[in-house]
């Protein structure tokens, strides 16, 4: 397990080998942990609470001096012991055991009761070249349990639960976004501190992370005990989440694109005469023009004449505008000339490669667009002072941020070399998302308090979550498969303490369906709905894609199965809003997580350990989205998501779908998780846990249970997310264990809570008395609301109303 040597002009690194003289200094202790010398290597140990510890690593004689992309938090006084004998050098915490090896410097994490958490095996320094400067390659390796599953580093399209036996290249992409952390279900985590590209490999004999670069090697290891609570230490490490407004949560309509002001605002009229529901609204690119003028972030376009007008129309229907801006610019936009000579645009290829909107890229006319440096602060000043100028102050409600990885085409090993403010490219590489994501975020935050940040992002790195950023998983293509991947894709990333989610409803790349028929393709509207239902229960609730337009409309209208299924889950999630914000409030809070793998909440039951088609949405929905075709025959789409879609699929109509029924039921399996009791959501009915049942399903419904023990808020009938006030809400009581539930309540869109500035109701069911109590409120805000009803409904028909004024009241039940 030694250090390997190293030699070259700058420094020698020899094989570590601590001398056995027990007369020897051994280590220094701080106030935050100890400094180990072995041989011509230190080890450095350095506490942030008594459940978190930094580890670095590097050549004697050096520093490692490291201004973390991710980490906010400071190394703590922690209160510790150490002690040694012979072969090792022992800390302890009052949770916590750290036994170091002093021949080889190897790291074995442990319980106070000698049960062992977590070995290393094997730690490697190797001289690197980094365009010019002579630095380091590092990797270190652990050694797991043969059957010990882990879970998170990002948002990963391989369809795995579990990342066991797992091997990538974490390097920032359109469908994968790379988060060096994993977490284990013996409530362990370890955040691998190193943005440049780096290897993740888990085999049976070894887990380990190798880093092209870095001066040293820089990890953290997080106990938490559990999921929730490695979570936490991982966001005490790299900051909490904001409270995002409450529209956020509503439904949004988006597509590739809408071509005018005219059509962006029909859309939001054709809502608003169904009567269906609806938030957010986005307009994707070119509003700007051209690709010359490439995210010139001003609507320059002839087809969007009055931007202020269409901003206040759009307001003026209770919905909210969200726009696509970029990560490059085009050379005719003041963005670009004023970075260019100032040197902060980087020269690699990227996207659109063409000036002319056409596909293929027309490389007669290259597009000249350039990624700018976000690792600049200048340059992210200047990104912001034209977002301000030209988009915010006309009343953008958020934004969408898309290549935020950045787009890299070429991938040529040259580019890595291309300078940044902080360095090669290659040293810097993966924190792309977060430097021009929290850019953006910390400028609007000091520019208004008034209006909450909004971020959809399509790349995220460590501590992302602390810029009101929700990540969604890139152009993924229409397939089945696709939408599986989506499931634990989600589930993981979540599982990194990045807590918001989404993804393309329907599927970005459907250009097969859009030769065969588009929304009235049954294939296409079989994997639309299903995708949808998921999306119901995932934080952001978006439709997109290209080519298949995927407003409700286009599926036909009222009575239609299709579109009876889309409109019944639109409204479905706007009856959980309650919910919603109170569970986007725990998150903020007591960070807790909106998507939940089963394992986290059931790590005893193994069954639950690689399940990757059923998580929990909040602590109460146990969610089993229709995840194969059940009418329809399935059918592959060959995508890539630099080149689109495969374009020699066959052309034929399905002829043979011309009698496909969508009014037919169909059974699917389900599994109950041990450890509780389950109610079907749709009937009412009781399940024991630890269970596989078969559960009848329609076009319009999904396996929905909810857990025994809990208690959920249901709102009212609204066109929008404010429409109405909460003063009648149905709480809906699941009995079987005591249980708790803080509804939550502000202002929707300001950061007066940061203040104190809110409400909290605390519900409580006594399962012996079977008695709901409603505590008094705790807090006040202006307009809250002094005197509600309450609809009390427990699954076997009790119901009973009460008045509620914020004052202590109990109600029994038989």
């Amino acid at each position: 397990m030694n250090f390997n040597t190293i030699r070259n002009k700058a420094f020698i690194v020899a094989i570590i080998i601590l001398s056995g003289n027990s007369n020897a200094q051994s280590y220094k202790k701080t106030d935050s942990g100890i400094n180990i010398t072995l041989g011509n290597a230190t080890v450095e140990v350095k506490w942030y609470d008594e459940n978190t510890v930094r580890i670095m690593k590097y050549p004697s004689g050096k520093e490692l001096i490291k201004n973390s992309f991710s980490v906010v938090q400071k190394e703590q006084k922690t209160k510790f012991s150490v002690s040694e004998d012979k072969n090792s050098i022992f800390i302890k915490t009052k949770d916590l055991q750290l036994s170091i090896n002093n021949t080889t410097g190897e790291i074995t994490y442990r319980l106070p009761t000698g049960k062992e958490l977590l070995k290393e095996s094997g730690s490697e320094f190797k001289p690197f070249n980094d365009a010019g400067n002579q630095t380091l390659s590092v990797s270190q390796s652990f050694r797991l349990e043969k059957n010990e599953p882990i879970y998170g580093l990002g948002i990963l399209q391989n369809g795995k639960m579990s990342q066991r036996n797992t091997n990538i290249k974490m390097i920032q992409n359109n469908t994968w976004d790379f988060v060096p952390f994993f977490q284990s279900v013996k409530g362990y985590g370890i955040f691998w501190d190193n943005p440049s590209p780096t290897q993740f490999t888990d085999t049976p004999e070894k887990t380990s992370f190798s880093s092209e670069v870095g001066e040293g090697i820089d990890y953290y290891f997080i106990y938490g005990k559990n999921a929730d609570g490695v979570i936490a230490g991982m966001r005490n490490l790299t900051g909490n989440v904001p409270m995002l407004p409450l529209w956020t949560y509503g439904y949004w309509q988006s597509k590739e694109r809408y071509k005018s002001q005219e059509e962006l605002i029909e859309v939001v009229k054709k809502y608003r005469n169904l009567k269906v529901p609806l938030d957010g609204i986005i307009q994707d690119w070119q509003y700007w023009g051209n690709n010359y003028q490439w995210n010139a972030m001003d609507f320059i376009s002839l087809d969007f004449p009055d931007a202020k007008k269409m901003i206040q129309d759009i307001h003026d229907m209770n919905a909210h505008l969200s726009v696509s801006i970029w990560s490059s610019f085009g050379p005719m936009t003041n963005q670009y000339r004023e970075m260019e000579n100032k040197g902060m645009l980087f020269n690699f290829k990227t996207w659109p490669e063409s000036g002319r909107d056409v596909w293929p890229p027309d490389m007669n006319y290259p597009s000249g667009v350039r990624v700018y440096d976000a690792y600049n602060p200048e340059a992210r000043d200047i990104y912001w002072k034209f977002l301000n100028k030209g988009l915010f102050s006309l009343g953008i409600d958020s934004w969408w941020m898309d290549s935020t990885e950045p787009d890299h085409l070429s991938q040529k090993p040259e580019d890595l070399d291309t300078k940044t403010y902080l360095g090669s490219f290659r040293k810097v590489r993966n924190a792309y998302p977060l430097m021009t994501v929290g850019g953006v975020y910390d400028h609007q935050r000091e520019t208004t308090n008034d209006k909450r940040v909004f971020i959809l992002t399509r790349s995220a790195f460590a501590g992302q979550q602390r810029y009101g950023a929700n990540t969604w998983s890139g152009d993924v293509n229409s397939s089945w498969e696709t939408l599986r991947n989506q499931v634990p894709a989600g589930l993981n990333f979540s599982l990194t303490g990045n807590p918001n989610f989404n993804s393309d409803i329907g599927g970005f790349f459907a250009g097969v369906y859009k030769r065969n028929g588009g929304p009235q393709n049954k294939m296409f509207q079989e994997l639309y709905v299903r995708w949808l239902q998921y999306g119901t229960f995932t934080p952001m609730m978006r439709s997109h894609g290209t080519d298949v337009p995927r407003e409700i409309y286009q599926f036909g209208q009222k009575g239609d199965p299709v579109y009876d299924a889309i409109e019944k889950f639109i409204r479905l999630r706007y009856s959980m809003l309650p919910y919603v914000y109170s569970v986007s409030w725990d998150v903020s809070k007591n960070k807790s997580s909106f998507i939940r793998a089963l394992s986290m909440d059931f790590p005893s039951d193994t069954k639950t350990w690689n399940i990757n088609n059923e998580y929990l949405f909040g602590k109460s929905f146990l969610v089993a989205p229709i995840l194969n075709a059940q009418y329809t025959p399935e059918k592959i789409v060959k995508t890539d998501e630099n080149e689109g879609w495969n374009k020699t699929e066959n052309n034929k109509k399905e002829n043979s779908l011309s009698d496909i029924d969508f009014t037919q039921d169909k059974t699917v399996k389900v599994y109950l998780p041990a450890g509780a009791d389950w109610f079907d959501f749709w009937t009412n009915k009781k399940y024991k846990g630890n269970q596989e049942i078969q559960k009848t399903v329609s076009l319009q419904t999904i396996p929905l249970y909810i857990k025994a023990g809990s208690i959920i808020p249901f709102g009212p009938d609204v066109q929008y997310a404010t429409e109405k006030k909460w003063d009648n809400l149905i709480i809906k009581v699941y009995p079987g264990t005591d249980s708790d539930f803080v509804l939550y309540e502000d202002e929707f869109d300001n950061y007066n809570y940061e203040k104190g500035t809110y409400t909290e109701i605390p519900f409580h069911w006594n399962e012996k008395s079977k008695t709901l109590t409603i505590d008094s409120r705790k807090g006040k805000y202006p307009g809250m609301i002094d005197k509600r009803n309450f609809n009390l409904i427990l699954p076997d028909g009790q119901q009973k109303t009460i008045s509620y004024s914020g004052k202590n009241i109990s109600v029994k039940f038989k």
